[in-house]
């Protein structure tokens, strides 16, 4: 329902005005002016009460020195506010209109106790003044004070109303810029004609909006040199901060109010010739769901201690997150930077014990796994892979092309044919079975690759047959063909465990009991690795000898041995020692340390989601698992007559009432905040990385992130513009963001004007 204004001759009402609005204050003195003041004779017989219940008055009836901003959305009234701005006159100028509220007119004698009350408030204020001036000039702390007291009482002057209005039309430039992905730089400096002037995108939109009559940017610059730049590069980046700085704290506000998060990281992307690790968070809010946003990058390291310092650094003292909240932490690699981010959950883990280090659910554990293997082979292996699907998906030609190989193969069996086709059209390389896939569709590969790139009827351009032979050769090398058939079945072991952490909560909970059955088949493995490699080397050469490729030692490694003429070393030894091995123990390793005990415990709790409690006949201990847990409840010595209500209530429900399956569903019941401590218990479960995000709307972070990425050339990317970008829909205060730049800025350079860039042959 919307609010009305309740002074006299005011119309405005909140559905209508961004302005805000006022609840008249319960304190009788202070009511009591602001009804005098109104001059309504019906408000005068009711309570302070009832004011304040029923009637407001909108924030053009306060001097601006009255009105203060805590927050981009939240403005507020100082305690002594008194309205002061009405208009008393307007309706005279319509004798005969109704009005509904009609104004007190005065007596001569009521008139002239106004007058006098507002001299005798005149001279106080004054006396104030003098005391505060005589205090400052023998206290100069005091002085400060009072110069920033001044800074917020005092009514804008004329110019420093156009100055901002004048910034706010800068931000609202770069923030349409940001939303709409459009680049800060304009055309490449060798693609202007000598002699040619062309602004860069900020510059040309912002002539846009001048040659489109807005006054406020013609009045700056209409007598400005025409070869001065608007704004310069660095007062953009001045400005892209602020808002990307402003963008991000409406998002970590949410994440402060709800207390409990998990930190996620994303694979290392380029930013403009520079590696940044993008970094989201995962958090629960106040409508009980689970989202996952992306709040920036950080600057990759190349040294682990360097990276995980500026890494703790940047969450706790730029963006202000309280790490003894953190729940959990994930880290989405390649290969090539898995150690490092390793260094950096175990700096998290040393700081902050309950930030477990787990899998995130948006990456299979089987692709997960092989990213992380120190295995130089199996990092080139993963990268062509990668490479080959995203060939195919370039073009509807290329995978049409596919799929007729894919038919020929196999005609005769056309049901796994169809299947294979199906998958080809996916992302299958981020599949649980990713690599036996990829066996099964290598033949198929190879003949395309090889079809595209011989192709005699020149149906393919030169750039993408050259391609073809490209990722053809690296395809059809031994090395390849071992790798991945090493860890199609190395992997084979965690496979099914793997799959049943991305499923339902019950599927987790059981997967955290199946671990010591995988943990004990991949040690058997390493026992007798002999046997097993020799029948995965077998494997692969049969498929090589299938394929025509030949079998045969890396080259690097070849020239290594070419002057030591006693080595009698094979291939078949030396892939055991060079990657079956080192891939088996560090598969083991990474297990036990991404399972750590922290955090079997922590999914042990999940039978606290009643379909799991039904599947266990409700016989569970949750409270044994949640002692971890025991400083984040709100009644920990409750704990267990709280779990046995709640076994209790689902172990008797009606007949006709489902159990939950999720945590999802648990928060969103009705009477979860009568089990306090469930409540609190399920919502730092609900965020460890690891658990899957059931609303897929929540979890457009990681989305938009790859979104962004897809389509914008790496030289053109911006940290900032990217920030705004993917958080397009989170509201903004111009305000804020201009009051910070004056704040910050306004010393070094009165106006985002720089004469130190001119134009060039203008």
């Amino acid at each position: 329902m919307p609010n009305f204004c309740a002074a006299p001759n005011c119309t405005r009402k909140s559905t209508q005005s961004d302005l805000a609005f006022f609840r008249f204050p319960r304190d009788p003195a202070r009511c009591q002016k602001w009804v005098e003041n109104c001059r309504r004779a019906d408000l005068e017989d009711k309570t302070p009460d009832q004011l304040n219940k029923h009637y407001r008055l909108c924030a053009k009836h306060f001097e601006t020195s009255m009105i203060c901003r805590t927050s981009p959305y939240r403005t507020v009234l100082r305690d002594n506010a008194i309205p002061t701005i009405f208009d008393l006159t307007s309706h005279l100028n319509n004798p005969h209109s109704r009005h509904r509220k009609r104004i007190k007119e005065l007596s001569e004698d009521e008139i002239r106790t106004l007058k006098q009350k507002k001299i005798d408030e005149t001279s106080e204020q004054e006396q104030k003044h003098k005391e505060i001036n005589n205090s400052s000039a023998q206290n100069p702390s005091a002085e400060e004070v009072g110069e920033e007291q001044d800074e917020d009482v005092l009514p804008l002057t004329l110019e420093e109303k156009e100055n901002k209005e004048y910034l706010k039309s800068l931000f609202e430039i770069l923030i349409l810029m940001g939303k709409q992905n459009i680049p800060l730089d304009g055309h490449e400096a060798d693609e202007i004609p000598e002699g040619l002037f062309t602004p860069d995108n900020f510059q040309a939109l912002l002539e846009c909006r001048i040659n489109s009559g807005e006054e406020v940017l013609r009045k700056r610059f209409e007598t400005t040199a025409v070869n001065t730049l608007f704004c310069s590069k660095t007062q953009q980046k001045q400005m892209l901060e602020i808002c990307e700085s402003c963008i991000r704290e409406e998002t970590l506000r949410e994440v402060r109010d709800s207390h409990f998060f998990s930190i996620i990281t994303d694979d290392v992307v380029d930013i403009a010739g520079e590696e940044h690790l993008p970094v989201l968070v995962r958090f629960v809010d106040e409508s009980h769901n689970l989202r996952e946003e992306f709040v920036g990058f950080l600057p990759y390291e190349a040294d682990a201690e360097i990276l995980a310092m500026k890494f703790h650094t940047t969450i706790t003292e730029k963006w202000g997150l309280n790490m003894e909240y953190c729940r959990g932490q994930a880290y989405i690699v390649s290969s090539g930077f898995s150690s490092k981010m390793k260094v950096v959950a175990s700096r998290l883990l040393e700081k902050y014990p309950q930030a477990v280090y787990t899998l995130c659910s948006s990456c299979a554990l089987n692709m997960w796994l092989a990213k992380s293997v120190p295995v130089m082979g199996v990092s080139i292996a993963l990268g062509t892979i990668e490479e080959v699907c995203s060939f195919f998906h370039r073009s509807p030609q290329l995978l049409l092309e596919l799929d007729n190989v894919i038919s020929i193969l196999f005609q005769n069996n056309e049901e796994k044919g169809k299947e294979l086709k199906e998958i080809c059209h996916s992302q299958w390389t981020g599949r649980h079975d990713a690599f036996e896939i990829l066996v099964d569709l290598l033949q198929a590969l190879v003949l395309c690759l090889d079809g595209i790139n011989s192709d005699t009827n020149i149906r393919w351009n030169n750039c993408i047959a050259g391609r073809a032979f490209i990722l053809c050769s690296a395809v059809t090398d031994f090395d390849f063909i071992v790798t991945i058939v090493v860890l199609k079945n190395v992997l084979s072991f965690t496979r099914a465990f793997g799959k049943n952490l991305q499923g339902q909560t019950s599927d987790v909970f059981f997967a955290a009991s199946s671990l010591t059955a995988v943990l004990h088949s991949l040690n058997e493995v390493m026992e007798n690795i002999e046997v097993y490699h020799e029948f995965w080397f077998e494997e692969a050469t049969n498929l090589a000898t299938k394929l025509d490729i030949q079998m045969k030692l890396p080259g690097k490694f070849r020239r290594a041995q070419q002057g030591n003429l006693e080595s009698q070393l094979t291939s078949e030894s030396y892939y055991k020692e060079a990657l079956s091995v080192p891939t088996v123990e560090h598969i083991i390793q990474e297990l036990k340390d991404i399972f750590s005990e922290q955090h079997l415990k922590a999914l042990k709790c999940l039978s606290l989601v009643p379909s799991v409690m039904g599947q266990l006949k409700f016989n569970t201990s949750e409270e044994h698992h949640a002692d971890m847990y025991r400083s984040d409840l709100p009644n920990p010595d409750t704990l267990s007559a709280e779990l046995h209500c709640w076994r209790i209530k689902w172990k008797h429900r009606g007949k006709d009432i489902e159990l939950p399956s999720t945590i999802y569903e648990a928060l969103h019941l009705p009477d979860i905040k009568f089990f306090p401590n469930v409540y609190a218990l399920l919502k730092v479960l609900c965020i460890l990385p690891v658990m899957k995000v059931e609303n897929e709307r929540y979890e457009n972070g990681r989305k938009r992130l790859k979104a962004y990425l897809r389509n914008t050339l790496t030289d053109q990317r911006s940290s900032n513009l990217a920030l705004l970008n993917i958080n397009f829909d989170i509201k903004h205060d111009l305000d804020l963001m201009v009051d910070t730049y004056i704040k910050l800025y306004t010393n070094k350079s009165e106006l985002p004007i720089d004469n130190s860039e001119t134009i060039q042959n203008t």
